[in-house]
Parts: C-alpha cells; structure tokens; sequence
C-alpha cells in the first residue's frame, strides 16, 4: 500500500509507501500502476529508466521538457538523500511558478511524480547520493529546459551553508521568466492535450477532476 498525495503544484504527486518490516529487514511497494491511475487521471508508461549518482551538495536542474516530445518522471533517491523540488513550467497554469519541496531518502521510499510541463531540480545533502528516475519518454536530444535553480523570484528553500556544485550549463541557465519571454516553456493548454492522448487514459473528464 501506499499514500499518494498531490503537492502545491498541480499534476505533481508524492507517493508514500508502507513499509512491512520483518526480522529480515523492509519491504515496500514502490509504485503501484491502478493507485497512480486512480489519483492521477493517467496510466504509468515507462519509456527509460535511468540515475545519477552525485556527492555531497550537487544542485541539478531545474530541468523540464519541450512539448513535444514532453518527458514525466518519477523520481525517487535509492542511495543517499536530497532535497528535490518540482516547479511548474507551464505557461498559463494555474500554478504556473509555483514549487513544493520533498526530501528524498533511501530509508524512506517516497517517490514525486512528475507530468509533462514540470520542472525539477533537486540538492543533495549526502554523499554517493543516487537517484533514479522513470521517464515516459526516451530522452531527445535538444530538448531540455533549463531554469536556474538559484533565480531569485523562484524563492527556491535550498538553505544553503555554502555555494552548491553545479554544472557550468545550469549556471549559465536563464531565469524563468527569462524562459518564458523568449518562448522556451510549454504552455498549460498543450499540456493538457498531450495528458488525454495517452493511450488507456480513463475520460478527459476524470483526468480534468485532477486540474
């Protein structure tokens, strides 16, 4: 079993699970496709699975996708620990700008699901931290948004003690409404458009009640 929530930032979830200790250790389901689909209107389809694995204060992203091809995820740290946080990148949202912040660990399992339009960066605040991402796209190359994680109107709670490590491509990042002025985010309404054409979605309807 598991608790998905939705978090300040529409389309986004935590999901939680339960862990089922023994004398051997814990098990846990990490994501189950019917109680996904039940809180957030679409299936599960995974087209990629990949990880990074990062030291101590890496700050990467915020990092989105254009639309087409678009690129969900979920995202959960298998080893280590950070502070992820989601932003939504869509133009015309109604939590357009927004963010909500986890904190991710191994010991806990918790997973953030991501749609299409949404943005992620995250901070990792131990060493050798991993994490690992289902993505319902293949990566395409020259499709990635860059948002700096560090843009002042974004007001992102990193709390940092001292300047993180960053690649040289997300500091050279634009701010958000940088982005958004040159035409580089995706908009709210080909959002919704590309969530109701996946194959097996219930109704546009029931998918709409998540708005």
């Amino acid at each position: 079993m598991m608790l998905i929530t939705e978090t300040a930032v529409l389309d986004a979830y935590r999901a939680e699970p339960e862990p089922i200790p023994d004398h051997r250790g814990v098990f846990y389901e990490s994501l189950r496709h019917e109680a996904l689909l039940a809180a957030t209107g679409r299936p599960l389809q995974v087209r990629q699975v990949h990880f990074t694995v990062s030291g101590r204060n890496v700050l990467r992203g915020i990092h989105g996708t254009t639309l087409p091809p678009g690129q969900g995820k979920i995202v959960t740290c298998v080893r280590g620990a950070a502070l992820t946080v989601v932003v939504d990148l869509r133009v015309g949202s109604p939590t357009f700008g927004a963010h909500d912040a986890v904190r991710q660990d191994a010991r806990s399992g918790t997973a953030l699901c991501l749609a299409d339009g949404l943005g992620l960066a995250y901070l990792t605040l131990d060493d050798d931290t991993c994490m690992n991402y289902l993505c319902t796209q293949e990566y395409v190359p020259g499709t990635i948004i860059d948002i700096d994680a560090l843009d002042p109107a974004l007001g992102l709670p990193w709390e940092l003690s001292e300047p993180p490590v960053r690649s040289a491509r997300d500091a050279a990042a634009p701010t958000l409404d940088a982005a958004a002025d040159r035409g580089l985010l995706p908009t709210y309404e080909d959002c919704l458009r590309a969530y109701c054409s996946f194959p097996d979605t219930p109704t546009s309807e029931k998918a709409a009640k998540n708005r």
